[in-house]
């Protein structure tokens, strides 16, 4: 079964960008960061979400990443679906953070429940078919909208979205050319995928 061990990121300034992650939302061990200056140009093609358990939470990542200089794509908002906004970090990274809980429970804390990877495609049900025969078995699917992938022991979690959608979701337009900017670590051996996303051995 193909399982995500780690992401990484291609950036401009690794330093700057170690520093941001840890100041906005204490990840250091998910995210890897590689320099590169490769070309990109608009929507990657992908976002970043972190899923927690309360508004609360949402509330003090969103606020930490603007603080540390990420720039506020969709303001946080309350939703039929619960809480979230979505900033885009430093680097051209987009990140939503949200949860589907309308009330805390608590007080405010920092914990994330999971993070996930979304990548935009253009074709849905052919991506489903080319993951599913590499191992993932489907978690959700919502047709011609959504796939969500069963990983339970992946520190990162896979869904699908069509391209335009996942723009959509991030409030951004979704053209966009060049590179992902993204490496999917994983130890399932190397490949890449139907729209370009790179999959490698996370011990390399």
């Amino acid at each position: 079964m193909t399982s995500i061990e780690s992401i990484t990121l291609d950036v401009a300034d690794p330093a700057a960008a170690a520093d941001f992650y840890a100041a906005a939302f204490g990840l250091d061990k998910q995210v890897r960061l590689r320099a590169s200056e490769v070309p990109t140009d608009g929507f990657r093609g992908f976002t970043l979400s972190l899923t927690v358990s309360q508004p609360s939470t949402v509330n003090s990542l969103i606020d930490s990443a603007i603080d540390a200089g990420a720039t506020p794509l969709k303001p946080v908002t309350k939703s039929l679906w619960g809480h979230g906004g979505v900033v885009r970090a430093p680097d051209g990274t987009i990140w939503k953070v949200a949860t589907s809980a309308k009330k805390d429970s608590g007080p405010a804390t920092r914990e994330i429940d999971d993070i996930v990877l979304l990548l935009g495609v253009a074709d849905l049900a052919a991506s489903k078919r080319f993951y599913v025969d590499r191992g993932l078995a489907v978690a959700k699917s919502i047709p011609r909208m959504y796939v969500e992938f069963a990983t339970p022991s992946s520190p990162v979690k896979l869904g699908l979205y069509g391209r335009r959608a996942l723009a959509k979701d991030a409030g951004v337009p979704a053209d966009g050319t060049g590179s992902h900017r993204i490496s999917i670590g994983t130890g399932g051996g190397s490949f890449t995928d139907p729209d370009g996303f790179v999959w490698e051995n996370a011990s390399e």
